[in-house]
């Protein structure tokens, strides 16, 4: 049996984030993972570069840009470790930066980078990283958890759950963190795929697949929530920022508006068009502001034909009611499989938001993605990891 302070299991982002911490403040902790390697998602994540953060980020910003049961829940973690906060460690550390589009921040080089820094960090903190170590049971004993894993049984008064959601299991998600929260006595929200590709219905694509590989900026609209970002057409329906985004919102069998040319009037742009360009197929006229397999589906869909001189200002309403407020209704997701994030998990109502400590178990701690709460696409999960490991490290 190897006793220490803490044991955190889960060595992604929180997970390694709460191990220095812990180990900063003299405790002995042991980092434990089922993977052969730390931070995977971390390495994967922004095409290689990690979106580590976002800069927009600040108090008032986090009411709208976390999901869960509490949206407040976060404020106070994120009040604590700052975007800025992370950068700070990042220029420590050599590791340069660069703003690409709406605060979202990501290395110039490697993700890799911010592996080796944090791994590095724990190392230098005095904790034990445990890598190919799977948890197969936790049992408590008065004041002490007791960890039995593939390499032995750890015991320690403090114990804290970093093991993410279910999103990517190649990447090793298992929802273990779902069961252990369970065992103890925590209740959960339910869990779904988030920031995940939406899928069309057979019938649906048979006309968007041509379109395929094609991206368009798109106004992407559910209920009273919408995006300005762009749309993927894929082979099994639509990708791209702007439904990763909504997808966090979107339930099975909801509708989605998308505007296809936002801040345009396509209607009042044709009819200016009329007459110089009348002799034009409508959807070669079309073609003028959007893609081409685009604007054919658009006129297809609109049920118009002819020649843009053809088409009375009426006709080119009734278009642009496909152009701006085209109607689409996905019947699913690419699932967990590809989905960057798992929305809901461990209720915040049984945790301690200042510590991230079980309300009801002290010495328990949950970090991260586990937890009900969840960003928007940009950085916003990353510094929500790094904000709940700080919390629960100082704690």
């Amino acid at each position: 049996m190897m006793r220490f302070d803490a044991i955190i299991i889960g060595a992604g982002a929180a997970g390694l984030m709460a191990a220095i911490e812990t180990g900063r403040s003299g405790r002995s902790v042991c980092l434990i993972d089922h993977t052969a390697r730390p931070g995977e998602k971390i390495r994967i994540s922004g095409g290689g570069r990690c979106n580590f953060t976002n800069r927009e980020l600040d108090h008032l910003t986090a009411r709208d840009r976390f999901l869960s049961q509490n949206p407040r829940f976060a404020l106070s973690a994120l009040s604590r470790y700052s975007p800025q906060d992370f950068i700070t460690r990042l220029d420590r550390a050599g590791i340069a930066w660069h703003e690409k589009h709406k605060g979202q921040l990501f290395c110039d080089g490697k993700a890799s980078q911010i592996v080796d820094m944090l791994t590095r960090d724990l190392r230098e903190a005095g904790g034990t990283l445990s890598l190919d170590t799977t948890v197969e049971t936790i049992t408590r004993e008065g004041t002490d958890f007791h960890v039995t894993t593939s390499q032995g049984l750890l015991t320690a008064p403090k114990l804290v759950i970093a093991t993410g959601g279910k999103s990517i299991p190649k990447m090793g998600a298992t929802g273990i963190g779902y069961k252990i929260a369970a065992q103890f006595g925590l209740s959960l929200t339910e869990t779904r795929p988030a920031l995940v590709p939406l899928t069309f219905a057979e019938q649906e694509l048979v006309k968007t697949k041509p379109l395929a590989g094609t991206a368009i900026p798109v106004t992407i609209q559910h209920n009273k929530t919408r995006f300005d970002e762009d749309l993927l057409f894929t082979h099994r329906g639509l990708s791209g920022p702007a439904i990763l985004q909504i997808s966090s919102y979107w339930r099975d069998g909801d509708p989605l508006t998308l505007d296809l040319l936002p801040g345009q009037n396509i209607a009042r742009l044709l009819a200016d068009q009329r007459q110089e360009k009348g002799r034009m197929a409508l959807h070669n006229a079309l073609a003028r502001w959007l893609p081409e397999k685009i604007a054919a589906l658009a006129v297809a869909e609109s049920g118009l034909q002819g020649r843009l001189a053809d088409q009375n200002n009426a006709k080119l309403e009734h278009l642009a009611t496909y152009v701006h407020q085209w109607q689409i209704k996905p019947v699913g997701s690419e699932g967990y499989r590809t989905a960057e994030v798992t929305l809901g998990g461990v209720s915040t109502k049984d945790l301690d938001a200042k510590t991230m400590e079980a309300k009801s178990q002290p010495g328990l701690f949950f970090v991260g993605e586990v937890v009900d709460v969840t960003g928007w696409l940009g950085g916003y999960n990353f510094q929500w990891a790094w904000a709940s490991g700080f919390a629960a490290g100082k704690a």
